[in-house]
């Protein structure tokens, strides 16, 4: 996101554009938020993974009822709306969220 803004709304723009990829993120995200609940309880911040998990859990859940087509729309909306420039600066913010995840995972 910091080094190739373009390329990750590129990206965006392709989410459910096909049943495989749709289906597969959906599915990846649905592991990975059950492991988030899963694991809460050895987590050092066990309330955080377990809202987080529950989140991810149930909007997976929602996206696989909802037409593919509509995901993609939103998808392709989003990667017309946001600015490189934008993901460029908010790039640290999923950098820090990512490294707090692992910290308190580990």
């Amino acid at each position: 996101m910091l080094a190739r803004p373009k390329k990750a709304i590129d990206l965006l723009a392709k989410a459910a554009s096909t049943n495989l990829i749709n289906y597969s993120e959906i599915t990846l995200r649905l592991i990975a938020g059950g492991a988030l609940v899963v694991g809460a309880d050895q987590s050092k911040a066990p309330e955080i993974f377990h809202v987080a998990g529950w989140f991810i859990v149930v909007s997976s859940l929602i996206l696989y009822l909802v037409p593919r087509r509509w995901h993609a729309k939103y998808a392709i909306w989003w990667s017309m709306t946001l600015s490189p420039l934008f993901v460029r600066i908010t790039s640290p913010i999923s950098l820090l969220v990512g490294a707090a995840l692992i910290y308190a995972g580990i």
